[in-house]
């Protein structure tokens, strides 16, 4: 299934690639004699503007696992995938008003090290291994799988050395340069991604519309496939590969409602939240309103990627199941046996990108590919030195060392891990939907770490033993309840494991005797804001759990189930706001936060209120 790259196409690759080097070199170059400082290495100086930021966000996020895996998923599934990003876009409002001005505040290099400052050690250490393991056995593995298995189809590659190939690549300018080389490369690498994914989805929609433009094609696409363009998925209407020659059903990728009510926020909030690799670019923001704005921009740029990823999937569906093989042969002159066919849902873009991409612009569009997988890659290399550096090594082998030895530590671990992934990312091969593999074993610690971190960040009753604890309980919950319910959508069994989670830390919290004074009590606490957003959440969340117990069963074919997981999250929120004006003792670590940090300008707002807008009409329009 090569894809015959003429000389105009290995030019244009080349030059990208020689580029984003030169680029990473450059900008990561140190004066003679002069050594970097861990900050200089690990958050490039806090030198980021707001659209580095954002561009470095995206440009981190959107990886093979969106060209390869959200399109091979959109081939199968649908728009129901663009949940992810939909989602996503408003949990970045979320993150950019509450969450990143206390981590700034607080001068933060990792996410381990804040749990260590609110917490202790072992909370932090417990996080970092988590981080670890995920960033080297799921996040570089796949995402190195998924780009080498694009490089096998459209050129030939054999899979392991593209894997190679493209973790040495990332590898040589992100250990050399750090997060400055990462994130101003970045800046270039979403310019070439997003340039190279709209001539793909143009060229894709021009193919379905018969050559009468992407106006005909999407007309052409929604009528070919209508079945494909569904937010919210019922159980037993869409069948899809299972990855070993059977068929599964799509509700146990994406449940109903779950989407919107349940553990997709998980998701999102562990990832854009909490995620080392994902935040540290907010870490090295200029300044705090610069990250605030960064986390916007980027949240339109996430509305954008659906039309990027998952419609060109679709338009391979379309093109591969509603033309027969003469047809595809007259309409791209060639014989049927030299357009293939799509065997795995994850070869959908690479077979676009084949069939449908012209010469010269193929090798555009193959760099935007490579510019998503390699971005990301960087990213995820500098953010498993900086977390192993910085909260295992200086905090266990050597608390005094220097900067050298830090960037030295840095450097080191980073060539370990792509060593590792190396030699596991092979072993991805028998997955069907590796977008799908990603988000069902990353679950298995986001509900872990979205109730340890948020209620670190805004509970003062909660201890270092209740975040311990749920930190522990967090994987073992998870894999009883996959034991126990196997055909459970991980989405739904994620939120039943967040209620467990939540149930843990607050006995836990509530059983330790406090003696430190809580600053915010207030005995009477009349005309406490805080006082009356507990009632309204407490209420807004016995009510869901009615509705939830009333409807559980008229509404199972569409996950209404998940209803509990957002009761026990508004009565969580309640009980928060509630007990930290009503108790009057507390966590000794617990944070006084000035409610002047999220504050924020018009400009922001205006631009919060764009995206929840957007969002809420595409729900809107293609709901079922």
């Amino acid at each position: 299934m090569e894809a015959g790259f003429s000389t105009l196409d290995y030019i244009v690759f080349s030059v990208y690639a020689v580029v984003i080097v030169a680029v990473g070199l450059w900008v990561s170059r140190s004066k003679t004699g002069i050594q970097k400082t861990a900050q200089e290495y690990f958050l490039a100086d806090k030198s980021l503007t707001w659209w580095a930021v954002g561009a470095s966000l995206i440009a981190a996020n959107i990886s093979a696992e969106h060209f390869i895996g959200t399109s091979g998923s959109g081939f199968a599934i649908g728009l129901g995938i663009a949940a992810y990003e939909w989602i996503a876009a408003i949990t970045l409002i979320i993150v950019a008003k509450y969450f990143l001005p206390v981590f700034l505040k607080n001068g933060i290099y990792t996410m381990p090290q804040f749990l260590e400052s609110r917490f202790d050690k072992r909370v932090s250490t417990a996080f970092a291994v988590f981080w670890l393991l995920v960033y080297v056995f799921v996040n570089l593995t796949s995402v190195s799988y998924l780009g080498a298995l694009a490089l096998e189809k459209i050129m030939g590659v054999p899979l392991q050395y593209g894997i190679i190939g493209l973790l040495v690549f990332s590898g040589i300018y992100s250990i050399y340069g750090g997060l400055t080389a990462v994130a101003w490369t970045d800046v270039v690498q979403v310019i070439v991604l997003i340039a190279g994914g709209l001539v793909t989805t143009y060229l894709a929609l021009d193919a379905v519309g018969d050559g009468s433009g992407v106006i005909a094609g999407m007309a052409n696409l929604y009528e070919g496939a209508r079945e494909h363009f569904v937010m919210v998925i019922p159980k037993g209407e869409i069948m899809i590969p299972d990855g070993v020659g059977g068929l599964k059903d799509a509700y146990q990728d994406l449940p109903g409602v779950a989407v919107v009510l349940g553990a997709m926020w998980l998701t999102n909030i562990g990832y854009w939240g909490f995620n080392q690799y994902i935040i540290q670019k907010g870490l090295a923001a200029k300044s705090i309103e610069d990250a605030k704005r960064g986390l916007i921009f980027a949240g339109y740029l996430k509305i954008l990627i659906p039309l990027l990823v998952v419609i060109p999937g679709i338009a391979a569906w379309v093109l591969i199941n509603k033309s027969t093989p003469e047809e595809l042969s007259v309409m791209l002159n060639v014989p049927f046996e030299q357009i293939g066919t799509i065997n795995k849902s994850d070869e959908a873009y690479p077979w676009l990108l084949k069939n449908f991409v012209p010469a010269g612009i193929r090798g555009l569009a193959f760099a935007a590919l490579a510019a998503a997988i390699v971005s990301s890659l960087a990213s995820m290399i500098n953010s498993t030195s900086t977390i192993f550096t910085m909260d295992i090594y200086k905090v266990y082998f050597n608390p005094e060392a220097s900067n050298n030895q830090l960037v030295k530590s840095g450097r080191l671990v980073a060539v370990v891990a792509l060593l590792v992934a190396m030699l596991v990312a092979p072993q991805l091969a028998s997955l069907d939907q590796v977008f799908q593999y990603i988000q069902e074993y990353t679950g298995y610690i986001y509900p872990g770490v979205v109730a340890v971190f948020c209620m670190g960040l805004f509970w003062r009753q909660i201890t270092g033993n209740a975040a311990l604890w749920t930190a522990i309980a967090t994987i073992p919950a998870g894999i009883v309840f996959k034991v126990i319910y196997p055909d459970m959508p991980f989405l739904l069994r994620m939120g039943y494991v967040f209620i467990i989670l939540l149930l843990i830390a607050s006995m836990i919290s509530f059983s330790e005797k406090k003696t430190f004074q809580n600053p915010a009590f207030k005995a009477a606490g009349k005309g406490s804001k805080s006082l009356s957003a507990s009632y309204f959440f407490l209420v807004l969340g016995l009510l869901a759990a009615i509705v939830g117990v009333i409807q559980y069963s008229e509404w199972a074919s569409i996950g209404f189930e998940s209803v509990f997981m957002a009761a026990a999250l508004f009565i969580m929120l309640g009980l928060i706001l509630y007990t930290n004006v009503k108790m009057k003792t507390a966590d000794p670590k617990s944070l006084t936060v000035d409610p002047v940090l999220f504050n924020t300008a018009t400009p922001f707002n205006l631009g919060a209120a764009g995206i929840i807008l957007i969002v809420g009409l595409l729900y809107y329009f293609f709901w079922m």
